[in-house]
């Protein structure tokens, strides 16, 4: 997949190009949807399955007051995602105030007319684009009918009675509802981290853990959670907590996660942990023995809920 960045780097063999548009933020089964959608309908056109996005994510530049930013996806995760599921091109267009201020009509003519020469667009039911988002559905189809290019949009994806949405994702992660958020996403829930000091109390209790550094804002509900461990391309079972360590009374908020059968240094590395289910919340216990004795069960629940999962 060839990553653009800039509308003036456009080349010149993206002149015949089937595209979507939006943030996707999640790459969840609504934008798959799209997704597979256009890479189809490139390939019967016989031209570019093309995505155009946005770095960084709009609010961020529009209301940067706005924190945490609770982002599902990194760009590097999201360009993965889209490889994976066939796009040739992936469009990004820096996002500033002075971009913000640009008109769906110029974003229509000057962008998808004139550089890209549009065969088609697919969009989502709800997508809207430009200034003051006066980009949708009819007027893409007003500028399809005089500039020449079909226009497509796509229904919203269920899942059960759920409407599969970024912001549904967001809160069911935070929540803590991880298996609801990867029935919405289509896989697990992602956060990696580099592995940092931490208090060490974990080799004192027999139960080594990696504190984690992450890598995005959004990070699931205090408590105890199953998670697959990628480490260096190769994966292992854990028991991740999330929390302040109340039996401990820290004040600050950690990331530990313990990788069973596991016993090597790996301060500075970076793990990928996928989410697979909450165990329970966290816990202040009266003493380092009984929370010992959590531990193991926790443990023991991991390894069942984990094979189950393979």
């Amino acid at each position: 997949m060839e990553v653009v960045r800039g509308i003036q780097n456009i080349p010149n063999h993206m002149q015949c190009a089937v595209v979507t548009v939006g943030n996707f933020d999640g790459i969840h089964l609504g934008h798959q949807s799209i997704i597979r959608r256009v890479v189809e309908e490139a390939r019967r056109e016989k031209c570019p399955a093309v995505v155009i996005s946005f770095d960084p994510h709009p609010k961020k530049v529009i209301h940067p007051e706005r924190r945490p930013f609770y982002l599902i996806t990194s760009l590097e995760e999201k360009t993965r995602l889209l490889e994976g599921l066939g796009v040739d091109t992936f469009l990004l267009i820096p996002f500033t105030l002075e971009y913000a201020r640009t008109t769906a009509e110029e974003f229509v003519r000057g962008l998808l007319a004139e550089r890209l020469h549009i065969r088609k667009i697919i969009i989502g039911h709800d997508t809207t684009f430009g200034r003051a988002k006066e980009g949708n559905e009819a007027f893409l189809r007003d500028f399809g009918r005089r500039l020449g290019f079909d226009v497509e949009a796509m229904n919203a994806v269920r899942v059960g009675e759920t409407t599969v949405s970024s912001t549904r994702i967001r809160e069911a992660l935070l929540a803590g509802d991880v298996r609801l958020a990867a029935s919405l996403l289509g896989r697990p829930f992602r956060l990696g981290g580099k592995v940092i000091p931490g208090y060490r109390r974990g080799s004192s209790l027999g139960f080594p853990t990696a504190n984690i550094s992450p890598d995005k804002e959004l990070v699931p509900a205090r408590g105890v959670y199953a998670v697959q461990v990628l480490l260096e391309g190769i994966r292992h079972k854990g028991a991740l907590s999330i929390g302040i360590n109340p039996t401990f009374s820290d004040e600050r908020r950690s990331i530990e996660v313990y990788i069973l059968d596991f016993n090597e240094d790996i301060y500075g590395k970076t793990l990928d942990m996928l989410f697979i289910e909450r165990l329970r919340d966290e816990i202040r216990f009266a003493s380092p023995e009984k929370l010992i004795a959590q531990i193991d069960r926790d443990i023991a629940q991991v390894r069942e809920i984990l094979r189950a999962e393979q």
